[in-house]
């Protein structure tokens, strides 16, 4: 084996390659279809701003060019947009990215980082990478146990994550109770909130954490273009943060980690900010209907903050993906998410969700008749 030419990091050994949701042409080659919706990987079905696509045709003048290091002129309008300093924002390639800078910075051998159990694995794959142990909290009915998170700090603990809205389950912890926990967590922690779907929430449920970053410089907040703004290829997020720790970060920052294009393109996005109120409006329109179809069919699911919905079912849901896939239709299915009996369903527009109540109804039908 290769390995045995060039042995493996040991950290690496229990690390299983990240398996993403299918894409649309990988499935059309194995099964030979046409039309394919994809509802697996919570991308934006609406796409992105048309200003963006606009912007996007002027950034070929400078295709021979490298981009700027920092992203400078995006981190300035997102101080401007937040009310911070442009010092307090790192841009990376996807908010991934920032999540394993930080654990390549603060994270050592023996280390501890606590997360929960059931939610976004690239916190536990970088922790592991740089040697850490991953200390996983079950959470309570799909939601973060933020108590038993607080319990579970120790002297050996350099960091915490919350996924909020947490990914896969789409559940939020209360406002008073993140405060709360952001308050407590000791200062020689660092506490990480990835925000993702940030977008998404209602304002009355959503804390804006970005406000406490002043205030708790062990707090660090990613956000990211990929979701609602719709730039997923592009890879383009961000972190906000102490300034002290961006100056730590940028030291092992990849130095033309954001590309030229996705610098432009989420200025853009974050001018149109009536098509974020556009996608979010019909994401809430398309979540009710799923919601409601389910209520009918005696279905329960995740109180869903996101652009997805996950399923709970009597079955296996790599077997109701399945036969979903051979309707063209592309789902998550839960086991490789740590649900086996789950499938994820992102939010896409009417006309698919429409398509996919339509094709799992005959599923389930299917799986009914053979029971009796």
């Amino acid at each position: 084996m290769v390995t045995h030419l060039f042995p493996l990091k040991k950290e690496l050994e229990r690390l299983r390659e990240y398996k993403a949701g299918k894409p649309i042409e990988e499935v059309k080659r194995e099964l030979g279809l046409e039309t394919i919706i994809k509802l697996a990987s919570n991308e934006n079905p609406f796409g992105c701003s048309p200003k963006v696509q606009e912007a996007l045709q002027e950034a070929f003048i400078q295709l021979a060019k490298y981009p700027e290091t920092t992203a400078p002129e995006l981190s300035l309008r997102l101080s401007q947009k937040w009310g911070l300093t442009p010092e307090h924002f790192v841009i990376g390639n996807g908010s991934d990215e920032i999540i394993r800078l930080m654990a390549k910075c603060f994270i050592q051998q023996g280390d501890e980082a606590i997360m929960a159990d059931g939610t976004f694995p690239r916190y536990e794959t970088c922790v592991y990478m740089e040697g850490g142990k991953p200390v996983k909290i079950p959470l309570i009915q799909g939601v973060h146990d933020l108590e038993a998170m607080q319990n579970a700090i120790n002297s050996k603990t350099r960091m915490v994550f919350i996924c909020n809205p947490n990914n896969p389950t789409g559940t939020i912890v209360s406002k008073q109770r993140l405060q709360t926990f952001i308050e407590h967590v000791p200062k020689n922690v660092l506490l990480v909130i990835d925000e993702a779907y940030y977008e998404y929430m209602d304002d009355e449920v959503k804390l804006d954490t970005h406000r406490f970053v002043e205030k708790y410089p062990n707090l660090v907040v990613l956000r990211t273009f990929s979701k609602i703004y719709g730039l997923a290829s592009l890879r383009i997020g961000y972190g906000i943060m102490n300034p002290q720790i961006r100056s730590i970060l940028l030291k092992v920052k990849d130095p033309f980690n954001s590309n030229r294009f996705a610098q432009k393109a989420a200025l853009c996005a974050l001018e149109d900010w009536q098509f974020v109120e556009s996608c979010k409006q019909k994401n809430q329109e398309g979540l009710t209907f799923l919601q409601n179809e389910f209520d009918r069919m005696g279905i329960s699911y995740f109180s869903s903050h996101a652009n997805f919905l996950m399923i709970l079912l009597h079955e296996s849901g790599t077997s109701v993906a399945e036969k979903l896939v051979r309707d063209g239709i592309i789902v998550r299915a839960g086991e490789v998410l740590g649900f086996p009996n789950t499938i994820r369903v992102t939010i896409g527009t009417e006309s698919e969700n429409h398509r996919f109540m339509d094709a799992f109804k005959q599923i389930m039908k299917g799986a009914n008749e053979d029971e009796n």
